[in-house]
This record gives structure tokens, sequence and C-alpha cells, in this order.
């Protein structure tokens, strides 16, 4: 059988051979409007070409309705670059090939050899785009019929086959390929505009980042110093944190923001404050100087790695008398997470240390507040003089920015 698989296409072959490329999959900006979703995928192949730049590659790129075609040297490579851009559900290296049949089947016979044998199963997944000549089910049949005959002692597996291979014709031609390798998904970077998040040396805050990241924000992470409060190796870590979170916003630089906050421990030791209250006191006191340094930054909203119940200052009862020091929008993108899931995704991100270091916080009390009472913190707030120990920790700020995996700069500035 030598037909055009649509029937309406002229049968000359726009692809006599078949050419080597990497498709990329976009899911959720399908179900925007029209306007929006032609924004949104221009972000979306600004980011790619930023991501495929910093690794000092050039490529071509079309995009057809539903995908990203990307020509260049070196397609493995390109595909895993573009596996971790944000907008991306999934990357496949290709094959294109014109529509013809034969074509078709040939090109995924070849790359079934590869890695098809005696005794194993296989499966072909086909879609076509055409509304008129072989269906989906049929152009499935015709492919894996000839993979069959051709390669001795298979067997067809539709459900858990040890081998896939993939065809979809399409009206710009045909695409074959065996593998999909899953990208993050969520919404292009930058199409939300920026968050100011607050980052640690542990593992939920990265995690909180990665995930406003995810839903397209754009990063600035502000990390508090708590000096000699803190243990040795917690400010490493967080410059770490920060440093591996750049990676997944290639081209992009991150800049990260120190904070000073050992005087506000210090003052809490001078005056006695009650250990009960510490933690609370911290936390309002986080929110109180992201709320001043937001303008600066251009940021529209703060994010924490805050989980509901996990800590005794994430007690519902406490995130109320955190969250009225509050006087912006603030996210908690893990506020329902179980712990085992962060640590599931902190792992697949790369932020995750199984030998982190001393990240021992030396202010946290043996018993802390579970229930603060908001009018007995606040009056600890007014006699620790809080908004002139705001304004001491926005003063000297330290400036981190990092740039695809690099620490590119690090210097320290005067004022807010």
């Amino acid at each position: 059988m030598n037909s055009n698989y649509s029937g309406t296409m002229p049968a000359a072959r726009d692809h006599p051979s078949p050419e080597s490329l990497v498709m990329a999959r976009y899911g959720e900006l399908f179900l925007k409007s029209e306007p929006v979703k032609r924004h949104f995928i221009g972000m979306l192949l600004r980011n790619i070409r930023k991501a495929i730049g910093a690794a000092g590659m050039d490529c071509r790129y079309e995009t057809p309705r539903g995908r990203i075609l990307i020509y260049g040297g070196e397609p493995e490579k390109v595909a895993g670059i573009v596996s971790r851009v944000f907008g991306i559900i999934d990357v496949s290296t290709c094959h294109r090939t014109s529509t013809d049949l034969d074509d078709l089947k040939e090109v995924a016979l070849s790359r079934a050899k590869k890695h098809l044998s005696d005794g194993m199963s296989f499966a072909v997944r086909a879609k076509r785009q055409y509304k008129t000549g072989l269906t989906s089910q049929e152009l499935g049949t015709e492919s894996g019929s000839f993979i069959y005959d051709n390669i001795p002692g298979l067997s067809v597996d539709l459900d858990a086959p040890e081998y896939e291979v993939f065809v979809e014709v399409r009206d710009f031609g045909g695409l074959v390929y065996d593998k999909r390798i899953a990208g993050p998904g969520g919404l292009p970077w930058g199409t939300q505009g920026r968050v100011l998040v607050l980052l640690s040396a542990g593992i939920d805050s990265p995690v909180a980042s990665w995930l406003s990241m995810k839903r397209g924000c754009e990063i600035t992470h502000l990390y508090l110093d708590a000096g000699r409060w803190a243990g040795t190796d917690v400010t490493a870590a967080a410059i770490e944190n920060h440093r591996r979170l750049s990676l997944w916003c290639s081209g992009n630089p991150v800049p990260l923001v120190i904070a000073d906050s050992e005087p506000l421990f210090d003052a809490m030791s001078r005056l006695k404050v009650q250990p009960r209250y510490r933690c609370v006191i911290c936390k309002r006191f986080m929110l109180r100087v992201a709320a001043r340094l937001m303008v600066h930054e251009g940021a529209l909203a703060v994010v924490t790695g805050e989980n509901l119940g996990q800590v005794a200052s994430q007690t519902l009862a406490n995130l109320g008398v955190v969250a009225e020091a509050a006087t912006v929008p603030v996210i908690r993108p893990l506020i329902t997470f179980d712990k085992e899931e962060t640590i599931t995704i902190a792992r697949r991100i790369g932020t995750f240390d199984a030998k982190p270091g001393d990240l021992a916080c030396r202010a946290v009390p043996k018993m802390p507040a579970t229930s603060a009472v908001l009018e007995e913190v606040k009056e600890i707030e007014q006699r620790m003089g809080i908004e002139d120990l705001v304004a001491a920790a926005c003063d000297g700020l330290r400036f981190v920015t990092a740039l695809d995996g690099k620490i590119m700069e690090d210097s320290r500035a005067s004022g807010e």
C-alpha cells in the first residue's frame, strides 16, 4: 500500500528523508482565550530560546497548533534542556516524515528495530489531526502490523508493552518517536508577575519556590540571616538552595536578598521574651521585612513554605496570629502537603540534601506555643521596638544573584 494518508494532501513528499527534531507539548495553555494563549505561547518560546541559548546552542523553531518543533544539533541534549522549562508537559526526540503512510511505517520500523527483539512485546500509539483518511486506530494497526511482520517473535500488548512507538500525522507532516520525557507542566515563567519567596536552608521553602515558578511566577528569594543564632551551615545551605533553583529558569538571573535578623533574636534574649513566643514573633518579623522589600523588588505577593500543623508555629491558630502581621498577599503552596509529598518534589527538583550539615536554630524553645495570644504577641513586639528592628534588617542588605546554577554576583548595599 502506498497512499497519501489524508486523502486530500498532494502525494508529493515534502520530506523525502526523515528529519530529526525535538517536539515539545504544552497542556494547560489550551484553556486560555486565543489572545492570552498566543501571549503565553510567545512567553514559552522565549523561555525555551533562553534555556537553549544558555547552553550555547542555536536552534530553529516552528509552532504548529499544540506543539513546538525545535530543529538543531544534538536533539537529545536539546530535549533534556526543554524538559525543564515550565509550561512544557513532555518532550520527544522525533523523526519528521511526509504524510505518506509508507514513509511513516518505514520510520516506525527503523525506530523499533533498535529496541525490539524476539520475545518482546510492543504497541503503536497513533494520532491523526485530519478528519478524513485513516482513523487513529487504523493508522496504529497499519504501522503495528508492518513492525510485527518485519521483526520475528514479537507480541502485541496494548496495556503494558515493553516498547512503545508513537506515530502522529498532522497538517505539517508525520512524526515518529518512541520516548516521552516528562516536563514540569504549569505555566510559562514570567506570565504571572514576580513574587518574593521566603527562602531557608530547609526542605519546604525551596519546594514552595519551585511550585510558584511552575505557576508562572518570576522569583526573588529573601533569606533572613540569624547569625550566631543559626547553625554554622544555615546560610551556605540557603544560598545553595537558591543556586539549585536557578537551574529551573535557565537564562534568567534569580536574585536573592539576604537581610540580617540576628538583632531580632538579641532583642528577644535581652528583654527575656517568653521563649514559647519566639517562633511566632520570628515569622511575623519575616513577613514585615518581606512587605518592606516587596516594592523594591517589584513583587506582587510573598510566598512561604508553611504547612498546616507541621510544626508548632504552623498550627491554624498560630498561622492566624502570624498572618495578622502581613500587609501584603501571602501564598502558601505547601499548606496541605504531607511531608513525604514535599520531600518527593524536593528530590525531583534537586534541592533535597540527605546530609545538610548544621542547620539548627539556637532560638527554638523546648515548648513553643501552639495557640499564641495575639494581644500578648503585639505587646511584646511593641516593647522590642519591632519597627526599628525591621528597618535595621533592611539596611545593609546582601544581594546574591544566581544564573544557570552558578553564583554570578555577591554584593552588599546600604538602605532599602
